[in-house]
């Protein structure tokens, strides 16, 4: 697959945390983990992956040595800037009930993906970002303004996808 074909994909600051945290001891956090680290290690050469300043000020929170291995992760991946239409989609996506009235962030995310014609939104958000109950909704309002919605997906649903042609 040459550079010019590969498909985008922005990092959400979940996918950073489970990357660099420590193993969890809960079964399905600690899989989490694992798909994380295989699809970073293995999957993510095949992308052109970007990150939000936004993600890079959630992972710079909390514990230092923490946040520095989060920081040092992302390291040489391309910042992609907020425009005015990300802002409107994100209030929209807000307004709809998309996303829940707390969770600009998260609005954000998905508005910044769907003006900058980012591929797929990577994410273990399932309660605000990937949601199957307001996946439609999502893309509904994103849509409303004339833009494609992100797929917004788990690096487990990336894992093989690089076979694909």
């Amino acid at each position: 697959m040459s550079k010019q074909m590969r498909k985008s994909v922005y990092v959400e600051s979940s996918v950073v945390s489970y990357l660099t945290s420590r193993p969890s001891r809960d079964v399905v956090v600690a899989g989490h983990q694992a798909i994380t680290v295989e699809w970073w290690q293995f999957g993510r050469s095949a992308y052109e992956v970007f990150v939000f300043p936004l993600v890079i000020e959630e992972i710079s929170a909390g514990d230092p040595a923490a946040a520095e291995e989060r920081i040092e992760a992302i390291i040489g991946i391309p910042s992609i800037p907020i425009s005015t239409d990300a802002q409107l989609i994100a209030e929209a996506l807000i307004s709809s009930k998309a996303i829940p009235a707390n969770s600009l962030r998260d609005a954000l995310h998905i508005a910044i993906m769907a003006t900058q014609d980012i591929d797929y939104l990577l994410t273990w958000n399932f309660k605000h970002i990937d949601n199957a109950n307001t996946r439609l909704l999502v893309s509904d309002t994103v849509s409303g303004f004339e833009y494609a919605c992100p797929i917004l997906c788990s690096p487990e649903e990336l894992i093989g996808e690089t076979d694909v042609e």
